[in-house]
């Protein structure tokens, strides 16, 4: 008995040694990708920036005698069927993608996150309209409703980016509400109003503070769903009509080319999807940063 009882202990501990350093390659790898992706990111950032550092060619020469050439060492991602550098199109393109997904995010969140802050502050009537207005919205996928809201208004850029905002409202609203909801009644909220604090000020100093955490770890991960859905709205003739197309257009022109020119459909779809995937990856990082719930052991 005395040897069972001090062997248990022994393997037990050689167990969780074991597990342990076999847990710092799975730790390697996630750093890996997390780094990865924010070198993704930052150099689609850079492009949409200041493009004319990174594009070889500008994006509306177009060459008669270079027509749909395939990728090589003059043109990196090939030509498209006027002529252009793909890449030089795909990198000024990158501009009017990324300006869809951030400020639909920034629209969104911000009238999301204002309707469920009045929601989950005042309660009563302003609690039941506003949930009941927001459920109606839910009832429809975000998808179709961008696309009824883009569709409504007609192409442009701050059409889409408005179609693209409304479509994810309730999201905010609702996760908002929840955090004011679960913060108002708190034991430090009583505090300060039992010290004379007033209303505006409890809200705006310790209510508000408190509840943004969710709200911002959910703008992060949807700036690369807002991409994707703004360059779907592009891809249907919805988006901006400009001599530089973004991904989604400049994908949708390709098409009618897939079968001799595979390139040009090709790269621009790659682009949003390494985007796409760079945004969920820092998000996801993000989001175990900032709750102490999913942080990793």
């Amino acid at each position: 008995m005395r040897e069972a009882a001090t062997v248990k202990p022994i393997w037990r501990m050689k167990r969780a040694v074991a597990g342990h350093h076999r847990a710092f390659p799975r730790i390697a790898v996630s750093r890996l990708f997390v780094y990865a992706a924010a070198l993704v990111f930052l150099f689609l950032v850079v492009c949409a920036l200041v493009p004319q550092w990174i594009a070889r060619y500008s994006p509306t020469d177009m060459q008669a005698d270079q027509i749909l050439l395939a990728p090589g060492a003059a043109h990196w991602l090939g030509t498209d069927y006027f002529g252009r550098d793909v890449f030089s199109v795909i990198v000024y393109g990158a501009r009017e993608s990324l300006l869809i997904g951030f400020a639909s995010v920034l629209v969104g969140g911000l009238s999301g996150g204002a309707i469920g802050a009045l929601s989950g502050y005042f309660g009563g009537w302003v609690d039941r309209v506003l949930m009941r207005v927001i459920d109606v919205v839910m009832t429809i996928p975000s998808v179709l409703l961008a696309l009824a809201v883009a569709a409504a208004l007609g192409p442009g850029l701050w059409n889409i980016i408005l179609a693209v905002a409304i479509a994810t409202v309730p999201n905010y609203a609702r996760i908002m509400r929840g955090q004011i909801l679960s913060i108002k009644n708190r034991s430090f909220i009583t505090a300060s109003r039992s010290i004379g604090a007033t209303e505006p000020s409890v809200f705006f100093k310790h209510i508000l503070p408190n509840s943004l955490t969710p709200l911002l770890v959910m703008a992060a991960v949807s700036v690369g769903t807002s991409i994707l859905t703004g360059s779907g709205l592009s891809f249907l003739g919805l988006g901006v009509l400009k001599e530089i197309p973004d991904w989604g257009a400049f994908l949708s022109q390709g098409r009618g080319y897939l079968t001799v020119a595979w390139w040009i459909c090709t790269f621009p779809g790659l682009a949003i999807t390494l985007f796409v995937l760079s945004v969920n990856v820092i998000g996801d990082e993000l989001r175990d940063t900032l709750d102490p719930k999913k942080r990793r052991s």
